[in-house]
């Protein structure tokens, strides 16, 4: 199978740091949303972060300006119908991710393989809703993704070997590494991640230490590059709460049930960075801990 058209749902975080490393890796990218702002907003982020690289040195100006010109925008779904690639980055609810794939499976071309970048939900259920099981996989990529090198590419049941060898061979071609993981609840990178994160909102609930004591005992203890309560709010709590969810639902286990206090801070709005608070309020000029 040759991938050289690629479509991508969702002109959000993912979406758009998705779109940028195909476009950049030598790909037509053709990226659709429902919102056109958000689509205008995309697009001109992406060409701030080519900018950035090139600043830095790591791309040359033409590379830039021949990424830009690969990169095309619809509000139709299915104008990715004759891509040779789709993944979907839109929001993590499984009813969303489902309803996207039913409308575009009758414009799908019969060798085109759909993925979803989702970070938890079941490849399986999603492939089953479609018409093409056997060319159905996870293509979970790490958040900021022009920077994180991992790409989780993750089997359904039904995954032949062929479509896996064909997205392992896409994620080297984007300079980036795979790993292979198997269709259990929130994976590999998640299924470790998730319930750290959780139970650091657990030793700040139970008054252990402060969102500050947490975090700098975690990165100067452990050698982590962010603490757990930054790092959640760089991910989004709701995101966070919605994995926890997936993981205690799906093995059935209490060590996976989410904090009180994640869900109520998803209760009150507080999602961390995009919503200008989460364990850190970050209306000033530094972020300052909310407990």
């Amino acid at each position: 199978m040759t991938v050289e058209r690629v479509g991508i749902v969702g002109a959000g975080q993912m979406g758009n740091g998705i779109a940028h490393v195909f476009a950049l890796a030598g790909y037509e990218v053709l990226l659709t949303d429902i919102s056109g702002d958000a689509l205008k907003a995309a697009v001109a982020l992406i060409d701030r972060n080519l900018d950035r690289q090139v600043g830095k040195g790591l791309i040359a100006p033409l590379e830039k300006a021949e990424a830009i010109a690969r990169i095309g925008t619809t509000q139709t779904l299915t104008d990715l119908g004759q891509t040779d690639l789709i993944i979907e980055a839109a929001t993590e609810r499984e009813a969303v991710k489902q309803a996207i794939f039913e409308d575009l499976v009758p414009h799908l071309k019969p060798d085109t393989i759909l993925t979803s970048n989702t970070s938890s939900i079941s490849i399986t259920r999603l492939a089953a809703r479609t018409d093409r099981p056997e060319r159905f996989m996870g293509f979970h990529f790490m958040n900021p993704v022009p920077i994180m090198q991992l790409v989780e590419l993750i089997r359904g049941i039904a995954t032949d070997e062929p479509t896996f060898k064909t997205c392992e061979a896409v994620v080297a071609r984007l300079g980036k590494t795979s790993t292979a993981s198997e269709d259990f609840p929130a994976f590999i990178v998640n299924r470790i991640l998730m319930p750290m994160i959780n139970e650091a909102i657990y030793t700040l609930y139970e008054g252990v230490g402060s969102v500050q004591s947490i975090d700098t005992s975690l990165k100067l203890g452990a050698n982590h590059p962010m603490g757990p309560l930054e790092l959640a709010d760089f991910i989004g709590l709701d995101t966070c709460l919605a994995i926890m969810n997936v993981l205690h639902d799906g093995l059935a286990d209490t060590k996976y049930r989410p904090c009180p206090l994640l869900t109520k801070y998803v209760e009150a709005g507080w999602l961390g960075r995009k919503s200008q608070r989460g364990f850190y309020d970050y209306r000033g000029e530094v972020p300052v801990p909310t407990r």
